[in-house]
């Protein structure tokens, strides 16, 4: 596509314009209307109509045509003038003479604007109705609001379109829409000299040729009511007479929320400055849009300008208002001195960020930029442009400081002189004005150079605008995005071109195969019946021990027979089978239409019996077959507890192990995506990366839509340099899912890897936003929650409901726990559960075994005071409280908790996740990015995460350093000091990981995973021979979480404690869980050989032999009990 295509024809167009007729036309005085119309454009007039006599309110037909050439390049009434300029339309009522009256008098009854834009969009005829609206000054009668207004049709055409299908295609329409100035400086009265409010900025549209956009005569006003949030905008013209018509039909300013803007001051802290500016202080309104329309050259022009700059400067100053010069001699007024002197008054910038003008799909922008002072050197350093627009339109004179002037807007036509029939004296005082304007405004060439040559003057003025915290609201709009952003359909098609999806279920059995199944159905039916009519025929020969001669049995068949057509069972039977017949001649034989000759009929038919009585005897002989294989027994593992168990074994490096749960959650349903992807995660854990990108792909063959694989797919593809398809992976997930907050942060860093900084700049943004929804959601939910909890404790103490005045108030005891407790209760051991975004542990697991009951509360001891209905619960709390570690108070732990919480970020969040699913490559881009982001910083989650990080790549040194800050920025987290104790268990310093441990079972708040805390301080307790506490650890782990290690702690605990009834629960309960654990085995052989069960012994012995059993420790004490007791070796 060639952007730099010429449009169909350089010769300027004729664009004709037909009143067609009126309507609902009324008249000042009489009845009788006499009228013509008068058609203008770019300040041109087109003609009047001829004059017509009409009844007031009928319609009058016109038929008038007027036409002016549309220059398709640079000239008179360009593109951009029908982009942004409407046609004038004005209704001229002829007034009767009255006596000694020379001339006609003339009064405009009403004015309407046609929009030509349609042209602009390959129209090349269209028709419209153009409402006339009264002027200020016009009659009552005819101001009337509930009075039907006049109106016309118009019809607009030219020959040819104005603009070819691929000029069109690559060209594009920019709205700018300067709503207003707020929080406007203090020096800015209402009562002072009247100023013109100027905005100005440019565009380039015709190539690299930039023009300048002017947005005069805003409106001062005072800061004493609150603008409707729905506006309607304003056309850029400023010689329109009735006040009505200067709005452009259905076009509304619609304000969004100021989390959904794209400026500066549109985050929470700003929200009640924004609210007192835009209700309390002073502020110019414009709410104009300027439309432009830029050619494919200048559409490449905007975006590399955009792409190396960013910023946009738009420069606002105010003119003092020329007063009006009696006789064209008088001396000027204090304005006029000012810009004869050639100084702008209260210059200031907004520098607009136009970067996501160059995001995928983004057709505007709409928000808030603060203006400052002017100052060329930072204008220039920030957008390149080394002069000032609004200078340059002050010398050439284009903005006029007489109030209530035409509004110039600058444009790539060059404007020519009046059209015929307008009057020469008129055009003259134009002409005269302009002069004037120009040179009052124009500066001395010896002040230019001074300017030049001087150095950086401070804008004292501009100040003002720093000082007021001045900020203008603008937008931007496309008619097309710079930057195309491929649909959704066309994502999830290159999505299915690379990993084709499957079938979600296998294809249906049809044909003829499904006829001979319904055929064995229906016989194994009828054969159910007869056999059930043969048993009550003769129930009274059931008994009997003798068997059945022959000639009894004829008998039997006889009276069997005689029994199904006397009963009409044998006719229902018949009726019964025939559909399954006639299926199977249709289906497996193809016969469907009947036989011509009777000879082929027979060889069918018999061909036909020979087949049904063999399947007959087919589906007998699998109905009475007395060799019927056993069912197979279901496992009572459901797939969380494999899922959990998987889990375990990966945390105990027994990837072995975790392999074979995994695969067997994928045995017992393959169709399920969960389990593909569990399975790749784990593939990663071990570096097999083409393992786990197999597994990624089949998860999204059966789920297009499953969005943690679409994610790991793309970051595989990434590693492993395939860009393009990464890429699509992940633009897909956020079509899928547009508010996943990983989705787009993932999509922010692969951009990033591709030095595409616009593009990861727009998904970071993205994801920030989507934090911001989720956050303010999760603060609403967790308000509720509280205040209702609040209500149901004081109905309980006091019986009443206490209101707004009953709460605890800001300085109260209860004022600082009360919303914390909640949060602390919830968090709970009974109902822990991670708070990542994929958890590995499962909410609770329960067993028809009652034996946990028992072991709870046979032993537990009571030392002290339980703080809890769960006796367990009590005597874990009673013991960190009175071991080693200082005790700490649950309400100073609860509070320093939660108050310790940091405010999260899109990259903390996201390098939780790729920890969880160990796509470790990613996790450093994330955590970099952690460092640099305002809200982020080495904070105690960082450290934590980038300790996970180098704990998984056994870089344990790395980690230490990183828990060690952690715990210095907040002594209370709890995986930070659960993250310690693996590190130091790993490192085999037991005394350092118990106190760990301990410190952090002692919290209120759980870490994300206490299972492996729970199993590997039971473990410690075990070899420092402090059996109670190890049983009580391990029981806290059974009832998260029970699995076989679980148990078989509390199962050697209450072994070691001669608790030998509580020790073979337990262990029957690890056997239950993992029938293949050596160890279990081996510590049943010696509680059976305790309790002097020798068959039960040497069977527990044989299978722990048999699975291997790796400690030696336990086999030789299994020996010594075997020969103390004499038996349970069969080898002695």
């Amino acid at each position: 596509m060639d952007a730099q295509a010429a449009p169909v024809e350089v010769k300027p167009r004729p664009v004709q314009i037909t009143v067609v007729r009126g309507r609902h036309m009324k008249n000042t005085k009489g009845t009788v209307l006499h009228s013509y119309v008068r058609v203008e454009f770019n300040g041109i007039l087109l003609g009047d109509s001829p004059k017509m006599e009409v009844i007031s309110e009928k319609e009058v037909e016109y038929n008038f045509t007027v036409s002016f050439d549309c220059a398709v390049n640079e000239g008179q009434n360009g593109l951009d003038d029908i982009a942004h300029k409407p046609v004038i339309l004005t209704l001229v009522e002829i007034l009767p003479k009255e006596k000694k009256q020379k001339e006609e008098k003339t009064a405009v009854l009403g004015q309407g604007l046609l929009d030509l834009l349609p042209l602009l969009q390959g129209e090349c005829k269209f028709k419209t109705t153009v409402t006339l609206h009264p002027l200020a000054m016009s009659p009552p009668d005819i101001a009337r609001q509930d009075a039907d207004k006049p109106e016309m049709e118009v019809a607009v055409s030219v020959p040819d379109p104005l603009l070819s299908e691929s000029y069109l295609l690559d060209s594009n329409l920019v709205k700018v829409t300067v709503e207003a100035l707020y929080s406007a400086p203090d020096s800015w009265n209402l009562s002072g000299p009247p100023f013109n409010y100027v905005i100005s900025l440019q565009l380039p549209m015709i190539g690299e040729k930039e023009f300048a956009l002017i947005f005069a005569n805003g409106v001062l006003k005072s800061g004493t009511e609150k603008e409707p949030s729905s506006r309607p905008k304003k056309w850029p013209q400023g010689n329109i007479l009735a006040p009505g018509a200067q709005y452009i039909p259905e076009s509304f300013i619609q304000s969004t929320s100021y989390e959904e803007e794209d400026g500066e001051l549109n985050r929470k802290e700003d929200r009640d400055f924004r609210l007192e500016a835009e209700t309390d202080k002073r502020r110019v309104m414009w709410d104009t849009e300027r439309r432009c329309f830029i050619d494919p050259a200048a559409v490449l022009c905007f975006q590399k300008r955009i792409a190396e700059c960013r910023f946009w400067p738009i420069e606002i100053m105010k003119i003092p208002q020329i007063a009006g010069v009696k006789g064209g001699g008088g001396k000027p007024g204090k304005g006029e001195k000012a810009e004869d002197d050639g100084q702008i008054s209260s210059h200031g910038v907004a520098y607009i960020n136009m970067a996501p003008l160059l995001y995928p799909g983004v057709q505007r922008i709409r928000g808030a930029y603060q203006v400052v002072a002017f100052n060329e050197a930072e204008v220039f350093s920030k957008t390149k442009r080394q002069h000032s627009v609004l200078r340059e339109v002050v010398r050439q004179g284009s903005v006029m400081g007489k109030a209530g002037g035409p509004i110039s807007m600058a444009s790539p036509s060059t404007r020519q002189g009046p059209a015929k029939g307008s009057k020469d004296d008129k055009a003259t005082k134009e002409k005269e004005t302009l002069k004037k304007a120009s040179a009052i405004l124009k500066p001395s060439t010896s002040e230019t150079v001074a300017d030049v040559e001087q150095p950086v003057i401070l804008n004292l003025e501009g100040q003002q605008y720093v000082d007021a915290k001045s900020y203008i609201v603008v937008e931007f709009a496309l008619e097309k995005p710079l930057v195309p952003k491929r649909p959704p359909e066309e994502l999830a098609t290159r999505v299915k071109e690379l990993i084709p999806p499957r079938p979600a279920l296998p294809h249906r059995t049809a044909g003829a195969q499904k006829a001979v199944n319904d055929y064995h159905s229906q016989i194994t039916s009828i054969a159910a019946a007869v056999l059930e009519e043969y048993q009550e025929l003769f129930k009274h020969d059931q008994g009997r021990e003798t068997p059945v001669d022959y000639q009894t049995l004829e008998e039997q068949k006889r009276k069997l027979n005689y029994e199904l057509n006397f009963s009409g069972k044998y006719f229902a039977f018949k009726e019964q089978l025939k559909h399954a017949v006639v299926k199977i001649v249709r289906e497996k034989y193809l016969k469907t239409v009947p036989f011509e000759d009777m000879e082929q009929l027979q060889t069918f038919l018999s061909e036909l019996y020979i087949y049904l009585v063999d399947q007959m005897h087919i589906a007998l002989n699998k109905t009475l077959s007395m060799d019927v294989p056993d069912p197979v027994p279901q496992s009572f593992l459901d797939l969380a507890q494999l899922k959990h168990f998987a889990r375990e074994a990966e945390i105990n490096e027994d990837f072995n192990l975790a392999a074979k749960y995994y695969k067997e959650r994928l045995a017992r349903d393959r169709n399920n995506p969960d389990h593909w992807f569990d399975y790749g995660c784990f593939c990663l854990l071990i570096s097999d990366n083409g393992k786990a990108e197999e597994c990624f792909h089949e998860a999204v063959a059966l789920d297009q839509r499953h969005l943690n694989s679409l994610l790991l797919s793309g970051v595989m593809a990434a590693l492993g340099e395939q860009y393009k398809n990464a890429e699509t992976f992940f633009e897909d997930a956020t079509c899928i899912n547009p508010g996943s907050i990983l989705a787009w942060t993932l999509l922010g860093l692969f951009y990033e890897t591709e030095e595409n900084i616009i593009g990861s700049e727009m998904a970071f943004q993205e994801a920030n936003k989507q934090l911001q929804i989720q956050m303010s959601s999760r603060q609403s939910t967790e308000e509720a929650k509280v205040s209702l909890r609040r209500t149901v404790e004081d109905f309980e103490e006091t019986g009443e409901v206490s209101g707004p005045e009953k709460g605890p108030k800001e300085g109260d005891a209860a004022f600082e726990g009360a919303g914390i407790t909640e949060i602390g209760t919830a968090s709970a051991p009974d109902d822990s559960t991670s708070a990542s975004v994929s958890s590995k542990q499962p909410a609770g697991l329960v067993h028809k075994s009652g034996s946990a009951t028992t072991i709870k509360s046979k032993k537990a001891p009571q030392k002290g005071p339980s703080k809890g209905n769960d006796s367990e619960s009590g005597t874990m709390m009673q013991y960190h409280t009175n071991g080693i570690l200082p005790k700490i108070s649950p309400q100073e732990s609860k509070l320093s908790e939660v108050s310790a919480q940091p405010c999260t970020t899109i990259y903390i969040e996201t390098a939780h996740f790729l920890l969880q699913v160990n796509a470790l490559p990613f996790v450093q881009r994330a955590l970099a990015h952690e460092l640099l982001c305002p809200e982020g910083g080495p904070s105690c989650r960082y450290h934590i995460a980038l300790a996970r990080f180098h704990l998984t790549r056994k870089e344990f040194h790395e980690a230490e350093e990183n828990l060690e800050k952690a715990v210095q920025i907040n002594h209370r987290d709890p995986d930070a000091w659960a993250l310690t104790g693996h590190l130091q268990y790993l490192n085999k310093n037991y005394a350092k990981a118990k106190e760990c441990y301990e410190r952090t079972t002692h919290f209120i708040t759980d870490a994300s995973e206490m299972h492996p805390v729970y199993l590997r301080l039971g473990s410690i307790y075990l070899q420092e021979e402090e059996y109670e506490k190890a049983k009580n650890t391990y029981l806290m782990a059974c009832k998260n979480s029970p699995s076989c290690l679980s148990w078989l702690g509390v199962g050697i605990a209450c072994y070691r404690l001669e608790e030998l009834t509580e020790a073979e629960d337990a262990l029957s309960e690890a056997n239950v869980l993992n029938n293949t654990n050596a160890e279990v085995w081996g510590y049943l052989a010696l509680v059976c050989l305790q309790t002097g069960r020798q068959l039960e012994a040497e069977q527990s012995f044989k299978y722990a032999v048999k699975l291997n059993l790796q400690n030696e420790a336990l086999l030789q004490e299994i020996h010594r009990l075997q020969e103390l007791v004499g038996f349970g070796n069969p080898a002695f």
